[in-house]
C-alpha cells in the first residue's frame, strides 16, 4: 500500500482559546462540540462550538469557580444531551448546555481531582440505568446513579493498608443487556483492574509497568471483546476480552510510539471498532488497526483435566497495525474524540491552548 492510499490526517479547523483545555466532547446527533478545561486565574472554561462553512461558531460559554478535568455524554439520552463534567476540586455537575448557569446535579465525588470519567446507560449504550464513573486522585472508582444523589451506588477502594494510587483512567463496558455491565480502571503505578458491578466483584487485573492515561473498550453495548489502553513511555496495549484464564488472564498485544512519549489518549472508532486513535506527547495522532488471529484461543497445553474438567483454554491475541502517524500539534495532544454521527470527523485539544477538527480520510476502506 502507499502513501497515498492510507488513510489521511487533516487538520480542517484551528481555533485559538484562551483557557488550557483538558477534555472535548462532540454533542451527540449535532455538528457542536464542547471543550472544558481551566483559566489561568483558576477557573474552570466550558466553551460550546458549532461547525459553521468552515470556521467554528462559539454558542456558549461560561466561566466556573472550579476548573474542569474531564466531561461525558454517555449516560444522558439522545433527547436530553447532558453533560457530566468531574473538575479539580472533586465535584460531578450535569450540565444541561442550554442552561448553564446552574447545574442540574450536583455532587462532592471525591476529596480530590476528578481524574476521569466515563458515562453509560444513554448515548450509544442505552440498556441498564444511566450511571457514571469517576476515578480521582484520592484512589477511588465511584460509581454514580445519576436518579439517586450524594451516594454512589458502587465504591471501588484499596484495601485497608495499601498503599492509595492515583486513578487516570476509567471505562465502562459489558453492557450488552439491563443486568451485566464492567467498569475499567487504570492508576499511576500501571495497575489496571476490571470489576463486575452486578456481583461487586473483580474480573481480572495486571500490571503493564508504567501508568494508565487512557482505557477504552471497543464498544460498550456488548459482551466485551477488546480493551485498548494507553500508557506513559509511549507504550498501547490491546486486550483480547472473550477468553480469560485463570492464571495468565486476558492475551494481550503491545505496540510502541516511535518517541518515547507519553500516549495521552487512545480512541476506537465508533462506526468500525477494529480501528483507533491515539495522542501524544510530541503532539502526534496514529491511526491503528486492529487485525485478529485466525483463532482467538487454544487449548491450555499445561493443563490436564481431571474427573470430568474441561479443558482450559487461553487467548490468542491479534497484531496491531499503524495505519498513519501525523503531527498536528507543537504541544502534547492532551484529548481526542471522534463524532459518532460522521465517520472521520473529530475534534482535539492540545497544550498550545488550541482545539482543532480534523478530518480522517479513507476509513470505509477498512
Amino acid at each position: 500500500m502507499t502513501s497515498l492510499d492510507k488513510p489521511q490526517i487533516v487538520v480542517h479547523i484551528q481555533k485559538s482559546l484562551d483557557f488550557t483545555a483538558y477534555d472535548v466532547k462532540w454533542i451527540p446527533t449535532s455538528a457542536r462540540f464542547v471543550v472544558i478545561g481551566q483559566h489561568s486565574r483558576g477557573t474552570g472554561a466550558l466553551q460550546v462550538y458549532e461547525l459553521n462553512k468552515g470556521d467554528l461558531k462559539l454558542c456558549a460559554e461560561t466561566e466556573k469557580e472550579h476548573a474542569f478535568k474531564c466531561g461525558t455524554f454517555g449516560a444522558s439520552s439522545l433527547r436530553d444531551r447532558h453533560f457530566a463534567t468531574g473538575d479539580f476540586s472533586g465535584y460531578l455537575n450535569i450540565w444541561d448546555l442550554e442552561r448553564l448557569d446552574t447545574p442540574l446535579y450536583s455532587v462532592k465525588a471525591h476529596e480530590q481531582i476528578v481524574n476521569c470519567i466515563d458515562g453509560c446507560g444513554g448515548v450509544g449504550a442505552n440498556t441498564g440505568p444511566p450511571e457514571i464513573a469517576t476515578g480521582s486522585r484520592d484512589g477511588t472508582v465511584k460509581v454514580w446513579d445519576v436518579r439517586q444523589k450524594d451516594k454512589p451506588v458502587a465504591k471501588i477502594a484499596p484495601a485497608e493498608g495499601e498503599a492509595m494510587r492515583d486513578t487516570w483512567a476509567v471505562a465502562f463496558g459489558n453492557s450488552f443487556n439491563d443486568e451485566e455491565r464492567a467498569v475499567c480502571a487504570g492508576y499511576e503505578n500501571g495497575d489496571i483492574k476490571m470489576f463486575d458491578l452486578r456481583n461487586l466483584s473483580l474480573i481480572w487485573e495486571t500490571n503493564v509497568r508504567n501508568g494508565v492515561c487512557s482505557l477504552q473498550f471497543d464498544r460498550k453495548d456488548i459482551r466485551m471483546n477488546k480493551l485498548v489502553a494507553s500508557t506513559l513511555e509511549s507504550n498501547i496495549f490491546a486486550f483480547d476480552l472473550r477468553t480469560l484464564h485463570p492464571t495468565e488472564g486476558f492475551a494481550s498485544v503491545k505496540t510502541k510510539e516511535k518517541d518515547n512519549t507519553t500516549v495521552w489518549t487512545v480512541r476506537n472508532l465508533p462506526q468500525n471498532r477494529e480501528l483507533f486513535i491515539s495522542s501524544g506527547g510530541n503532539g502526534g495522532l496514529s491511526l491503528y488497526k486492529y487485525n485478529y488471529p485466525s483463532n482467538r484461543s487454544k487449548a491450555d497445553t499445561n493443563h490436564t483435566p481431571k474427573n470430568g474438567e474441561k479443558q482450559l483454554e487461553i487467548g490468542v491475541a491479534g497484531a496491531i497495525e499503524q495505519l498513519q502517524r501525523v503531527s498536528v500539534a507543537d504541544q502534547p495532544v492532551s484529548s481526542f474524540d471522534w463524532s459518532a454521527d460522521k465517520r472521520g470527523l473529530c475534534a482535539f485539544t492540545s497544550f498550545d491552548q488550541c482545539v482543532r477538527v480534523g478530518i480522517v480520510t479513507k476509513l470505509d476502506q477498512y
